[in-house]
């Protein structure tokens, strides 16, 4: 479902740098070429020892790039970076993004997909309301109880905070494109996601965090695929795996120069190659489905059986 005009862009999920690269120039056109690559590195959230397979991933990968690079790196905390840099107003990152991203996926999704879904629906249903997941619910509620000038309030803030993390820390260089590279862990095998346990009614999506940097200020966020860890499976009894992955952000425009250095990166033996399995190295994949098809030609002893598929 379409969350907000201000926030959606289309990517791709690919497992060849290369491919994701093409596809992305003819996407977006004109994407920058490569000069240089940038010699500065900011870490948010990186672990500070390897104290588990996980963190020991996120730390060679970064003490590769640096040296891929010859880059430095330093830890930022935006929070502390915002009260030193930011506007002098005294407001806090955390109040001036607090119901920011809720308000505009609520606003814009009332708008813009529930208006016209309902209107549709009930035309040809005799005035009924068709039936919606709690989920989108709970956020339109959240957004009716609002009035609509929250819009124009979080779409300001939106501008106030790209604005200052382009010019204060992930800026534009003519030489490298962007002059750093921000980074925060992506997914590990310490925050597993369990399907089999039921962890509470849907909530509105309040708050920031480094996941809503790039939809918000309008920087690209890409993600690296950097290896896997074991967790134990709950469900299978078995030592299962799960990726360990790292989000780079760069400035703004500088997509593609991000999609060259994922191929550097793999072509540097940093970054893996990716294959289609149970595993980053393949494997059979676990809770496949049947093929769906109503009827399955055999062969048998030289003879043509059909076998039809029962629900």
């Amino acid at each position: 479902m379409p969350l907000s005009p201000e926030l959606d862009t289309a990517g791709f999920l690919t497992r060849s740098p290369a491919l994701w690269a093409r596809a992305q120039s003819v996407l977006y056109g004109n994407v920058s070429s490569v000069i240089a690559y940038p010699r500065k590195i900011y870490t948010s959230g990186f672990p500070s020892n390897a104290s588990d397979p996980s963190n020991a991933i996120f730390l060679n990968f970064l003490a590769q790039l640096q040296a891929f690079l010859g880059a430095n790196t330093t830890a930022v905390n935006l929070n502390q970076l915002w009260a030193a840099t930011g506007p002098s107003n005294g407001t806090s990152l955390t109040q001036l993004l607090n119901i920011t991203y809720p308000i505009l996926i609520s606003k814009d999704q009332t708008r813009l997909v529930r208006a016209p879904f309902y209107a549709d629906y009930a035309a040809v249903h005799d005035g009924r309301t068709p039936f919606v997941d709690p989920a989108p619910l709970v956020r339109w509620a959240f957004g009716d109880s609002y009035p609509n000038s929250a819009l124009d309030e979080a779409l300001n803030n939106k501008t106030v905070f790209g604005s200052w993390f382009t010019t204060q820390v992930v800026k534009q260089s003519p030489d490298t494109c962007s002059d750093s590279l921000f980074l925060y862990p992506g997914g590990d095998a310490d925050s597993t996601n369990e399907r089999n346990q039921y962890n509470g009614p849907p909530s509105v999506p309040y708050g920031f965090g480094s996941s809503r940097i790039s939809p918000i200020s309008g920087v690209p966020d890409s993600v690296f695929p950097l290896g896997q860890a074991t967790f134990f499976s709950n469900i299978t009894n078995h030592d299962e795996y799960l990726p360990v992955t790292v989000d780079v952000i760069a400035a703004t425009g500088c997509d593609g120069m991000i999609a060259q250095l994922a191929q550097d990166l793999q072509n540097a033996g940093i970054l893996p190659s990716i294959q289609t399995g149970q595993t980053i190295q393949g494997g059979d994949i676990l809770f496949k489905r049947e093929p769906s098809f109503s009827a399955i030609r055999a062969t048998l002893n030289g003879r043509h059986i059909s076998a039809t598929r029962h629900r």
